[in-house]
Parts: C-alpha cells; sequence; structure tokens
C-alpha cells in the first residue's frame, strides 16, 4: 500500500477511508488566505455505493487500496442480477449487482470481456469492487429512425437503439445496422466504423 499526500487524492484513485475501498468522485483543492490549503474530495464507497464529502488537510495522507486488475466476461443480465464468468475458464461463474457495476450497465455486451478491479482486504478476502469497460466499443445500430428533410430542431441529432437494447443520441445519416463506436465514460456517439 502506498500512502497519498493530501494533494495526490484526485479523480479516479481507489483510496481506503474508514477501512472500505473508496472511489474519488470529484477533488478540490481550496487554498484560502489565513488557513493551510486543504483537499476537499467526495468519495464514493465502493462497498455500499454511498457518496459522501472528505476533506483532508496538509498533514493528512491516505493509503492507496491494493487493487488488482482481472478479465472477465460478461453473459448476461436477470431481474438485476449481472452475470460473469472467468475468460478460460467458463464454469466459474459469479453474480455482481447492479448497484456495483453503475452506469457501465448501459454498454454491456454479451460474451464481451470487461476489466474488473480486485481489493484484497485485510482479511486476505478478494472481492471485486467495480468493473470498467474499453473506453471505446462498437456496437450495431438496431433501431433508427428514417433521416427527414429539414428536420435539424435537434441539432441534427436522433435517437437510435443499439444492439444491447440502450439508446443514445447520434447523427442523421445513421441507418439501421451501421456500426458504431462508442464512448463508455461519456456515454456519446464518437463514429460509424
Amino acid at each position: 500500500m502506498s500512502q497519498l499526500e493530501y494533494s495526490e487524492i484526485r479523480e479516479k484513485k481507489i483510496i481506503i477511508h474508514d477501512d472500505e475501498p473508496c472511489e474519488v468522485v470529484e477533488s478540490h483543492v481550496a487554498r484560502t488566505q489565513q488557513r493551510k490549503p486543504q483537499n476537499q474530495v467526495k468519495l464514493r464507497s465502493l462497498i455500499s455505493g454511498k457518496v459522501f464529502p472528505a476533506t483532508y488537510h496538509v498533514s493528512d495522507s491516505a493509503d492507496e487500496a491494493d487493487v488488482t486488475k482481472k478479465d472477465v466476461t460478461f453473459l448476461y443480465e436477470n431481474r438485476g442480477e449481472y452475470w460473469f464468468c472467468d475468460p478460460v475458464d467458463k464454469s466459474n461463474r459469479f453474480k455482481l449487482d447492479a448497484a456495483l457495476i453503475g452506469n457501465s450497465t448501459k454498454f454491456l455486451k454479451q460474451n464481451s470481456n470487461v476489466t474488473a478491479l480486485v481489493w484484497t482486504n485485510d482479511e486476505d478476502e478478494e472481492r471485486i469492487i467495480k468493473i470498467t469497460l474499453p473506453i471505446k466499443m462498437e456496437f450495431v445500430v438496431k433501431e433508427a429512425p428514417p433521416a427527414v428533410r429539414g428536420d435539424t430542431s435537434k441539432g441534427g441529432m436522433k435517437i437510435i437503439t443499439l444492439e444491447n437494447g440502450s439508446t443514445l443520441n447520434a447523427p442523421m445519416f445513421i441507418k439501421d445496422g451501421d456500426k458504431i463506436s462508442v464512448n463508455t465514460e461519456t456515454g456519446e456517439y464518437v463514429e460509424r466504423v
């Protein structure tokens, strides 16, 4: 475990706060005239999913969580349960809660590989705390309404449906069956493939 100084606690870092791993959602180092600087952060618990504020002063430090990355394969979703397996041993199946996966549920594709962040606690128990998708993923457009000439009131965009059922805004020229690239962090259309 490495120690992070108060100013090194930034977005996307995973630290230990009250004996559980937390991801830093926001951070802002405030320097007021008479006082010493302090880092005001928003943390999201990767166990419970709660978001809460915390303040780190100049003398404070935080332990960076011992996190390892492991490839897993998404199998299917059934009634809010998301089932995954080991890519090498398909019989090693396990389920994860929707709260743990977060916004990534919109872009999960059956039989696609994703990265699982595994945290080892003090008792050497391994636990998956987060699922991360590749930044760009390719999807086939299942449904796209036809472009109507002169319909640019929405800025030349229309709502399309992807092969996994999620919807997003895309340019007017996208048609059914097109293969497009999507940024999974922002949820936006990137390009036609």
